[in-house]
């Protein structure tokens, strides 16, 4: 396919653990809207949420790659996680902008994302260089911002990092892991603690 033709979608997240919620989001982007590559991008641990029993940046992103190998839509990224301090995510557009210069760009956030854009490191300028694709978690309404947006149309997934890291903790199976994800976890004995002992 030609460059210019191609719809490529940026989707960043902590990935902590990356379960079935996160790639069925990605599909429905693929399907709803014609996205022709997710890229997901591992992202930083941001600084509220290192208190946390959480994986290395390189088991996250071995997660993302087990997780997303036998989707041909998909692709994995390094970017924020090899790039210095600070992480914003208008550089990662500007990024891959420059790596797909005649591509259309786009990026897929939760509406908590959607809901914080205002307060974001230049982001008139984020949102110059792509097109916002947001979905809602829990079914609630998009709220309207200064920005524009599609909106993915989508079915609850149940799946949530949170109650993964729970359900491990708790030594039980997640129905929600990719089995490569959830072989990688076990065998390296991650999320086995509560945040709370």
């Amino acid at each position: 396919m030609n460059e210019s033709q191609m719809k490529i979608c940026l989707f960043g997240g902590t990935f902590d653990p990356i379960h079935l919620g996160h790639t069925f989001i990605a599909h429905q982007a693929v399907s709803q809207l014609g996205i022709d590559k997710v890229i997901f991008l591992p992202c930083k641990q941001s600084p509220h949420k290192l208190e946390m029993q959480s994986a290395t940046a390189e088991e996250r992103l071995k997660m993302c790659q087990l997780a997303t190998s036998k989707l041909p839509w998909a692709e994995v990224s390094d970017y924020d996680l090899t790039s210095p301090p600070p992480s914003y995510s208008w550089r990662t557009a500007e990024h891959f902008k420059s790596l797909y210069p005649n591509a259309q760009l786009f990026w897929l956030m939760g509406t908590d994302q959607w809901q914080s854009i205002s307060r974001w490191d230049r982001a008139h300028h984020f949102a110059n260089l792509l097109r916002i694709i947001v979905y809602s978690r829990d079914s609630e309404a998009i709220p309207v911002n200064e920005f524009e947006s599609t909106l993915l149309n989508t079915l609850q997934h149940p799946a949530a990092a949170t109650v993964v890291r729970q359900q491990i903790a708790a030594n039980l199976t997640s129905p929600w892991l990719h089995p490569q994800v959830a072989s990688l976890i076990k065998k390296n004995q991650l999320y086995l603690k509560s945040p709370l002992d």
